[in-house]
């Protein structure tokens, strides 16, 4: 998996020029059809189908999905519902009230704030030096009382550090920067790896 901004337009002549690099071994990806369809679904009840890009690398002959900065992998949701998620868990509200609020099921948003809480203390170490790294002196949040809201406040402070490098030339929220960053595998299994994505929006 790869994300590469939200503009498919984009992201096609991007691949047509050339400009999107393997991350295994950094040679050229080159179109490779498409993968099977799929419905995201949003805010307020909203669907989209999506049939990501595939590609194929022209050195090691990996292939990748590219994803749009606002899809997470294996995630049926959309990353700014997933993210109004773990904000409303770092202010204190339970996985219950969160789910009725963002009209899920409670299974579905517990295995969320489960699988944030488990890379909690990796995910906010990466976001705070990506901070550090965007901007020479960045705002960093103090603790928020749990290493998830800890984590919450780092992608935070990424995410405004890149506003006060870029302004709003990116146009993406904290949780598609969060998404971009980790390469969609902000809630994938296995441990958190904060590999900075070379094909990122910037």
């Amino acid at each position: 998996m790869l994300t590469v901004g939200k503009d498919d337009g984009r992201v096609e002549r991007l691949l047509s020029e050339g400009r999107l690099a393997c991350p295994a071994c950094g040679a050229r990806l080159r179109g490779w059809g498409r993968s099977r369809p799929r419905v995201i679904r949003g805010e307020g009840g909203i669907g989209w189908r999506l049939r990501p890009r595939r590609t194929r690398c022209a050195g090691c002959r990996r292939t990748h999905v590219l994803l749009p900065a606002w899809v997470l992998a294996r995630r049926a949701d959309a990353v700014r519902v997933i993210g109004a998620a773990l904000a409303a868990a770092a202010a204190g509200l339970g996985h219950r009230p969160i789910a009725e609020r963002l009209g899920r099921p409670a299974a579905t948003v517990r295995g969320w704030l489960r699988r944030f809480a488990s890379r909690a203390e990796a995910l906010r170490a990466g976001f705070t030096a990506l901070a550090c790294a965007l901007d020479p002196d960045p705002l960093l949040p103090g603790p928020a009382g749990s290493p998830a809201a800890d984590a919450v406040a780092a992608i935070v402070a990424a995410a405004a550090a890149a506003v006060r490098r870029w302004g709003n030339v990116l146009a993406l929220s904290a949780w598609e920067l969060a998404a971009a960053v980790s390469s969609a595998r902000l809630l994938a299994p296995g441990e958190a790896q904060m590999v900075l994505n070379a094909n990122c929006p910037w």
